[in-house]
């Protein structure tokens, strides 16, 4: 083990920005990559034209429709660091997405409307992470807007996700009052100034703590009152920040900003820098494998086809568990047993990407390929390794799907094969009939399905309502699932991985078999 290795790994950090639609998950996004100058422009999601779409935006339904549908992968540096930002979906239709990438990531940053304080999606994405003990930074957004009172929000994250909270930094007055944030870590003051689109706010001035004079020559008197109280009974209500218990997952910092304006995004950066865990340990059943090991290994949590529409292509996106991967360095594809070498893999800012000469634990990099890999693939220098947790959940709602030109069946069939092997949706093969079944989390999938072939694959097609109720995985000794399969042959169908799937046409239909066959396991989710 090298102490370079280890220096290279400690400066990585690999997170996740969650949040409900409309918090501003894309903006902060956007504004991260700016500090970070990986772009010169942000692409606000609400500017007209160009401008509009955002970075992380980059599939064509969610430009017309200004919502994130899939998630993205960002790599640039800051402050001595490598960041690999992954945004995800907030529209919780999209859902399952945003579970898989919490499976590739060592942080997150939990963005929250000011106004609108948790919201649903919020609260069951935060879920999620407290699942995988994964730490997580507050950041309360859109402060130049008016909206609930501090104490009113921090006691509000503190009562409805059951989590310690800690501001780290103290806003100076709301919407139109909004004067800036006293930053408690460091007793600076930052004065928000509405600057030019695209610049960056200045530092802010030193203060020798909230009692320094100063204040009062910056600020007008109530407006240095109000803070001097609020910071008074923050640092008297509200524990001091823990390292140790953020990390944990038992408390989080909270910034304040308004990530449109600029503000408040560089306190953020700083305290990933500062805070957020480097590359972790992976747990495997085999063995733990650390970050610092001198051999490659890596997993594939999502997969994405027509990234590059001209080329018809297919990303794998695997995040490096282990070593010091070059390009070119052959690997084993442990489903398969082959030696694969890897001779174009990318690194990513969303559609934009790079080849990827090196990369080490923690980074993410692109694997071009023409549908030999899936979602849970694992890559080593030889040694099996089996990294859990990434899922599939058994659809919420299922409909049938057919080619409105019906010599464009075959077809069809490839599109949904594809759209299967990158997670965006569940496709179910009656083992009688010739409809294909298309399985979803949420209806709006079912648009967003439509929209993607017919401009992805130039195949209109309809979706029609189908009797079943659910699906699910069922699974079991050899004899008895054969039994179940013999006497519920017009109900089964198989997944794109083969996998048989049952469809139960009601809640009772589901119950008796379970109650016929209590030795078969009927899942929910499948890893």
């Amino acid at each position: 083990m090298s102490e370079n290795l280890n220096d290279i790994v400690s400066k990585r950090r690999t997170f996740a920005i969650i949040s409900h639609p409309d918090a501003g998950k894309t903006t902060l996004t956007e504004k991260l990559l700016l500090f970070g100058g990986a772009i010169n422009q942000a692409g606000a999601v609400k500017a007209r034209g160009e401008n509009r779409r955002a970075h992380s935006d980059w599939m064509k339904v969610e430009q017309e429709r200004g919502i994130s549908v899939a998630s993205s992968v960002m790599s640039f540096d800051y402050g001595g660091c490598a960041f690999n930002l992954l945004d995800t979906p907030g529209h919780e239709d999209f859902s399952e997405d945003t579970y898989r990438v919490l499976t590739a990531v060592d942080s997150a940053v939990m963005v929250i409307d000011c106004a609108k304080g948790i919201e649903a999606q919020t609260k069951k994405l935060f879920e999620v992470c407290r699942l995988r003990d994964i730490p997580i930074i507050t950041f309360i957004n859109k402060l130049d807007r008016d909206g609930q009172e501090p104490f009113a929000l921090l006691e509000e994250i503190e009562q409805t996700l059951a989590l310690d909270v800690t501001p780290a930094v103290w806003p100076i007055g709301m919407g139109r009052d909004f004067k800036g944030c006293f930053n408690l870590l460091t007793d600076s003051l930052n004065l928000f100034e509405k600057g030019e689109k695209g610049a960056l706010p200045k530092e802010g001035a030193h203060i020798e703590g909230i009692d320094d004079e100063k204040l009062d020559a910056l600020l007008p008197a109530d407006q240095v009152s109000a803070l001097r109280e609020g910071v008074e009974m923050a640092r008297g209500l509200c524990p001091a920040f823990d390292k140790q218990a953020y990390l944990e997952g038992s408390l989080t910092p909270v910034f304040f900003g308004s990530a449109v304006n600029n503000f408040g995004v560089r306190e953020l950066l700083e305290a990933l820098i500062a805070f957020a865990p480097a590359p972790k340990e992976q747990k495997t059943p085999e063995r733990t494998v650390l970050p610092t090991e001198e051999k490659v290994s890596g997993f594939v949590f999502k997969i994405q086809a027509n990234m590059d529409p001209k080329h018809r292509d297919r990303i794998a996106f695997m995040r490096l568990c282990s070593g010091h991967f070059k390009r070119g360095m052959k690997l084993t594809h442990l489903r398969t047993q082959k030696q694969v070498i890897l001779h174009n893999p990318v690194m990513f800012l969303a559609q934009d990407r790079a080849l990827a000469e090196e990369a080490f634990a923690g980074d993410i990099i692109g694997l071009p390929n023409h549908g030999g890999l899936r979602i849970g693939d694992v890559f080593s220098e030889g040694e099996t390794l089996t990294f859990k947790g990434i899922p599939s959940f058994a659809p919420e709602l299922l409909k049938k799907v057919r080619a409105q030109d019906p010599l464009k069946a075959k077809h069809l069939a490839k599109a949904l094969d594809q759209i299967a092997e990158e997670g965006g949706a569940s496709i179910f093969k009656p083992v009688h009939g010739f409809e294909w079944i298309v399985g979803v989390v949420g209806a709006l999938q079912f648009e967003i399905l439509a929209d993607r072939i017919r401009t992805e694959f130039d195949i209109p097609v309809i979706f029609e309502p189908t009797s079943y109720y659910t699906a699910r995985w069922v699974q079991g000794n050899k004899e008895q699932l054969q039994k179940f399969e013999s006497a519920n042959a017009v109900t089964l169908a198989t997944d794109h991985d083969g996998d048989t799937v049952f469809l139960a046409r009601n809640a009772w239909h589901l119950n008796k078999a379970r109650e016929d066959y209590p030795d078969l396991r009927f899942l929910k989710v499948k890893e």
